[in-house]
């Protein structure tokens, strides 16, 4: 299996990655600690970004407009954006894996970005509906599953607020036993409806609830916000599915046993209910 994506190495704030043949550069808030590489190596890599005087990127016309990648088995069209993302979080690919066989049918994909759950769900034989709110990035995903042999499977691509889409699919009487999302900090909707994570998760994992079908999968739940914690994500997820079993942690980038200090990005956090 091709693996295109190695985390290099990370310190002083920053991380270096490889996506296929090309070397970034990029802002990591929680590598506190000193690179354990020479300058000399991340000096040479194909392009950085930085924020500390606004969003820039230094080297940009090293990369090509648009490249492709092989990861966890799945593959993505990447390019530069003007807030430093390329079209994937690799710190997902764990996720990936293990949604691609955990054995929902019929999966909601909210808050989906490029598509990564999506393909991972889809790949593994469900029917995905995936929502995001802004049509460039469903865009994007169209292209991922069409990288991916999935341009004929069973997937809805909605371009819409999540609060209202889910309210709509509750009308509808429409269910699913396996729900993914993972929201933002801060964001806007397709109609410009503002999205808080402090004060509007409570309201998303109470709509998720209500639209998990009657033999249920799994419920999983990631997060980049500063401050939430695997804890915190258990315990919310305990308190709202009793009857599920929950597991969380970090998401990592960089594998274990190599020389390479392993990168905390994100938390997830998974309900898994038993079958019935």
């Amino acid at each position: 299996m091709t693996e295109d994506y190695e985390l290099l190495d990370s310190g002083d704030g920053r991380k270096l990655e490889r996506f296929g043949k090309y070397v970034l550069a990029r802002p990591c808030s929680q590598a506190l600690w000193r690179p354990q590489l020479p300058s000399s190596r991340w000096a040479a890599a194909d392009a950085s970004f930085d924020r500390e005087d606004g969003n820039r990127w230094h080297g940009r016309g090293n990369l090509p407009k648009e490249w492709k990648i092989s990861t966890a088995g799945i593959a993505f069209r990447l390019g530069g954006t003007d807030f430093g993302h390329l079209g994937i979080f690799p710190e997902q690919r764990e996720q990936w894996r293990w949604i691609r066989t955990a054995g929902a049918k019929n999966v909601l994909n909210l808050f989906a970005y490029s598509g990564g759950s999506t393909m991972a769900a889809a790949l593994g034989g469900a029917s995905v509906c995936h929502l995001d709110a802004s049509k460039g990035m469903v865009e994007w995903a169209k292209t991922n599953a069409s990288l991916n042999g999935l341009s004929e499977s069973p997937i809805r691509w909605i371009v819409d607020d999540a609060h209202k889409f889910m309210r709509r699919e509750l009308r509808r009487g429409r269910s699913y036993d396996g729900i993914i999302l993972d929201p933002p900090t801060f964001g806007r909707g397709a109609g410009g409806e503002m999205y808080k994570i402090e004060r509007d998760l409570k309201e998303t994992l109470s709509l998720v609830k209500d639209l998990l079908s009657d033999n249920p999968r799994y419920v999983l739940f990631s997060s980049h916000t500063p401050g939430l914690s695997p804890v915190v994500a258990s315990n919310i997820l305990s308190q709202l599915f009793p009857a599920a079993r929950v597991e969380s942690g970090e998401m990592l980038l960089g594998d274990a046993g190599r020389n390479v200090f392993q990168t905390p990005s994100g938390i997830y956090c998974r309900a898994i209910f038993p079958s019935k």
